[in-house]
């Protein structure tokens, strides 16, 4: 007897979540996929515009000269699976290129609803590609999805813009292990990765001088007020970046200003923050090229292809599992 798929139930994630991280001993923690609910979204579509932050042009670069040659090396007929498409604008590139030569069923998997819904505005009426979002954390979409191929249909899964870099190592790793074990022969992976570039220049793309990202990374604590019933006072704390050369890696926090309790009605708990105390909310490492290989090889993955934008040092590549 086939079992049902579980339903994803957004709201209860996100409580158990925020539960966990706010009222871990040490230093608090949010996970920094909830910072795309339908507001976060908007601001971040202003942080790729913005002359600071010039990831998502790299990325979108990339996309745009070499979409050809990356779906040149992906046998027909083919399924895409996207994790954390976002609106799906540099995604475009690549399924046009598909749709040249396939009909093109194309996944986007988000645990965003926002996001989906401004996938499916970007690209519904590209011709020969039939989009299917899917609502679901990244894992489980993609077994969900690959147990859906069709005889002989290989799997593209796209994980773009530098995603896998809001991962510790050691977990991106088994991350990407995962992804593997869920590829057969004549699948990939298209993995972003954002090279490392200087310090000052690292830490003005996270905190620029408008304010936006600080904007960003404050709705977080808006969305607990709006979804879960909080009673944070968004004035009372800050944004802050800071990069740490060890780990080359720039974090996000939010700091208090003071000392205050806040709580959430929803989960029916309450927090304690000293003046000065963070929530951390996102990591954004920074690799070597040679660290690719390396972190993909740990994986049983290999690099078959890259394509690296110099503007923004910045790579895509072509994993394989062996």
């Amino acid at each position: 007897m086939s079992r049902s798929p579980r339903v994803f139930d957004p709201v209860a994630a996100f409580l158990e979540d925020v539960r966990a991280g706010l009222l871990k001993r040490g230093q608090k923690e949010l996970p920094c996929k909830y910072l795309y609910d339908e507001v976060g979204s908007a601001l971040f579509e202003v942080i790729s515009v913005l002359p600071e932050y010039g990831l998502t042009r790299a990325d979108a670069r990339i996309l745009q000269r070499h979409a050809d040659e990356i779906t040149a090396r992906i046998p027909a007929p083919t399924l895409v699976a996207e994790l954390g498409s976002g609106s799906g604008k540099k995604t475009r590139w690549i399924l046009e290129s598909l749709a040249r030569r396939e009909a093109v069923t194309y996944r986007p998997i988000e645990i965003s609803r926002a996001a989906l819904a401004r996938c499916h505005h970007e690209l519904d009426r590209l011709g020969g590609v039939s989009i299917v979002g899917l609502e679901a954390e990244y894992l489980e979409g993609l077994s969900r999805v690959a147990l859906e191929r069709r005889p002989r249909q290989h799997l593209l899964v796209l994980f773009l813009g530098s995603s896998i870099g809001n991962f510790d190592r050691g977990p991106a790793e088994q991350f990407l292990q995962k992804i593997g074990a869920i590829l057969r022969p004549g699948d990939a992976l298209l993995l972003g990765t954002d090279l490392v570039k200087p310090v000052p220049q690292l830490v003005l793309a996270y905190d620029d001088p408008i304010g936006v990202t600080a904007a960003f990374n404050l709705n977080l604590l808006a969305r607990i007020n709006r979804e879960l019933e909080g009673n944070f006072q968004v004035s009372r704390f800050r944004h802050t970046a800071r990069y740490n050369e060890r780990e080359r890696r720039v974090e996000l926090h939010l700091e208090s200003l003071d000392r205050q309790v806040v709580r959430i009605r929803k989960g029916n708990f309450a927090v304690a923050f000293e003046k000065g105390e963070t929530i951390w909310t996102e990591s954004c490492h920074k690799y070597m090229i040679e660290d690719v290989a390396e972190m993909a090889r740990h994986a049983g993955l290999r690099v078959e292809a890259q394509w690296i934008d110099h503007d923004w040092p910045f790579a895509q590549s072509l994993l394989r599992r062996d």
